[in-house]
């Protein structure tokens, strides 16, 4: 049995992980800097809502199809391809929305100093 490469869905899987990581980043830095002008009650680590969540999803899903596109390409079936390109998005999503919370823990804490990356 001999089928198309899913190429219109790895293009469109990377698209999409970037447009929703363009959005994530605009309402990361909103976030972060609305909170440095005002510095509210409300904690960095409180930011990552609903607002910041729904982009970061999108990259989710984005990445997970382009993921499952490019096994595709390589002539693995559709489950195979998408079960383990879901199992690495979900993996990967989690430790990186983990970071993200010790990073606005760091910066709430010490300011942009204690994210000084040359310092190491």
């Amino acid at each position: 049995m001999y089928y198309n490469p899913p190429y219109v869905l790895l293009i469109a899987g990377l698209l999409a992980g970037i447009t929703s990581g363009v959005a994530f980043e605009t309402m990361l830095k909103q976030s972060v800097q609305d909170w440095s002008r005002n510095r509210s009650t409300r904690t960095l680590a409180t930011l990552r809502g609903f607002s910041l969540f729904v982009p970061f999803l999108g990259i989710c899903a984005g990445i997970c199809v382009f993921l499952a596109s490019g096994i595709e390409i390589f002539g693995f079936p559709s489950m195979i391809a998408y079960g383990l390109s879901f199992v690495l998005t979900v993996l990967t999503a989690a430790l990186v929305w983990y970071q993200l919370g010790i990073i606005l823990s760091q910066l709430e804490q010490g300011g942009s100093k204690a994210l000084d990356l040359d310092s190491f």
